[in-house]
């Protein structure tokens, strides 16, 4: 692979950046040459990830934007946030390529992101820099650009179910109502009480309930969408599975739209984005069906004695939540086919 683009991968030894590590392994174009931890810095990567055995024999290499750059044309920043803040300037001015998994990039505001994160922001010249990488929706602007931020788990599967509709006036922004659920890959390998296996077994339970950060996100891309400032209600809830978000949207039909016409609407707008895949009549997807893969599944339910329609949207969230996203962008900033690296059947059962 001499001739491949060489990635290095930030925060290895979290979810995130292990599916990375998973999903390049088959990638045409992509040689991973750096796996880094700042936590775990000089330990064999599979001495925490065992499946890694003999297929990822390096160590794990400390932060060093010098050394990165050495080995590397790309950089993936899969961190907690507020740590790609710190490192992104470095980075770009290393000359290195950055998509940032982890948030800090995302919203223009600066003002919004410390109200929502608790954290420091970016600088406002890297936030204008960055691109938002919902690469159905703005992949063309992600050509040839040096710092991408790669949408939320929530935010994808929420917004890639809701754009057509908001877009085209098939329902009033004004009513939507978004409830999501996520498996516990979502909240990272860390310890808490919230992922214990006892207190998240046969339960379910709702979470951040209208302080999630993954608000401002999905309103910025509605507001924008819509050409007017949209407000949601927005629910998340954790149920005890490994990998999967599904987003339950409500919202009121304008006119006199039909289940066929929103059918229709969608597939046209995707028409040529070969992840998102749009269910018949009577049809509604699960995240079994997209598990382990980079598909968004999205099926409809129009009421007309309320007048309102249901949409329902599926994504693996480490994949097209995150790492295959990721990827997904990579291929569209290097101007290759989107689906390189993640032509792969959806795990099922």
């Amino acid at each position: 692979m001499s001739t491949a683009v060489k990635a290095a991968i930030i925060g290895s030894t979290g979810y995130g950046g292990v599916e990375l590590i998973r999903l390049l392994a088959s990638h045409p174009k992509v040689e991973v040459t750096s796996v880094i931890s700042s936590s775990s810095a000089g330990a064999p990567i599979a001495e925490g990830f065992p499946h890694l055995t003999e297929i990822r024999t390096d160590l794990l290499d400390d932060v060093d934007p010098a050394l990165i750059k050495s080995k590397a044309d790309v950089v993936f920043i899969a961190t907690p946030a507020g740590i790609a803040t710190k490192l992104t300037p470095s980075l770009l001015a290393a000359g290195l390529k950055v998509i940032d998994i982890s948030g800090d990039h995302r919203l223009k505001s600066r003002e919004e992101y410390e109200t929502w994160y608790k954290k420091e922001a970016a600088e406002q010249q890297y936030l204008d820099q960055a691109v938002y990488g919902l690469a159905e929706v703005y992949g063309d602007a992600v050509r040839g650009v040096d710092l991408i931020s790669n949408p939320g788990c929530f935010p994808t599967a929420t917004l890639l179910g809701l754009i057509p509709a908001v877009k085209e006036g098939y329902i009033d922004p004004a009513t939507i109502i978004i409830d999501s659920k996520s498996g516990v890959s979502g909240a990272g390998r860390g310890a808490s009480l919230g992922t214990h296996y006892s207190e998240l077994n046969e339960n379910l339970k709702a979470y951040k309930i209208n302080k999630h950060q993954h608000i401002p996100e999905i309103e910025q891309v509605l507001t924008d969408v819509a050409g007017k400032k949209v407000v949601t209600t927005f629910t998340t809830h954790l149920v005890p599975m490994t990998r999967g978000i599904m987003s339950t949207m409500y919202a009121t039909v304008t006119g006199d739209h039909k289940l066929e016409d929103f059918i229709s609407l969608y597939r046209n707008y995707y028409e040529g984005r070969p992840f998102v895949r749009i269910r018949s009549n009577g049809k509604w997807p699960a995240t079994k069906e997209v598990y382990g893969s980079n598909y968004c599944d999205i099926g409809f339910a129009v009421d007309e004695r309320t007048g309102r329609i249901t949409i329902i949207s599926v994504i693996d969230n480490l994949v097209k939540g995150a790492a295959g996203q990721a990827i997904q962008n990579l291929n569209l900033m290097m101007g290759w086919d989107e689906t390189e690296g993640l032509k792969f059947v959806p795990v099922y059962p």
